[in-house]
């Protein structure tokens, strides 16, 4: 299967969370297809402690890298102009959920109702 990885999952694994853990060393474990999306990249580096950016990087340079398709970005404006009244609450999780689409991928989070109200395929932990 392909999974594009959230943020949430990013940077929950490197906080040691034992659900994000887990699910981490699960999709490894199968036969799947792992990515990450440049809006992901950006906001899971973007903050925290030195040591927890050095231990998101290193998971990043595990995954397929995949920058947002203009395809991509017209189907999250247009989600997002559609949704307005129930979401999605972000500009990134609107990209995050274009590129899913764009990909036919299955978006990793523990924030599922961000991304199934935009109507994409979602593996929730927690």
């Amino acid at each position: 299967m392909r999974f594009l990885l959230d943020t949430t999952l990013l940077i929950d694994h490197a906080q040691d969370r034992a659900g994000a853990v887990a699910l981490v060393q699960r999709l490894f474990s199968e036969p799947n297809e792992l990515l990450v999306c440049d809006v992901v990249v950006t906001e899971a580096l973007s903050k925290g402690p030195d040591e927890e950016i050095l231990l998101i990087g290193t998971l990043i340079r595990a995954l397929d890298y995949v920058a947002t398709h203009p395809e991509a970005a017209r189907w999250a404006a247009e989600s997002r102009r559609q949704r307005t009244a129930v979401g999605p609450r972000s500009l990134a999780d609107a990209i995050i959920a274009g590129v899913a689409w764009w990909m036919d991928a299955t978006v990793v989070t523990r924030h599922p109702r961000d991304f199934e109200v935009q109507g994409v395929r979602v593996l929730a932990y927690g």
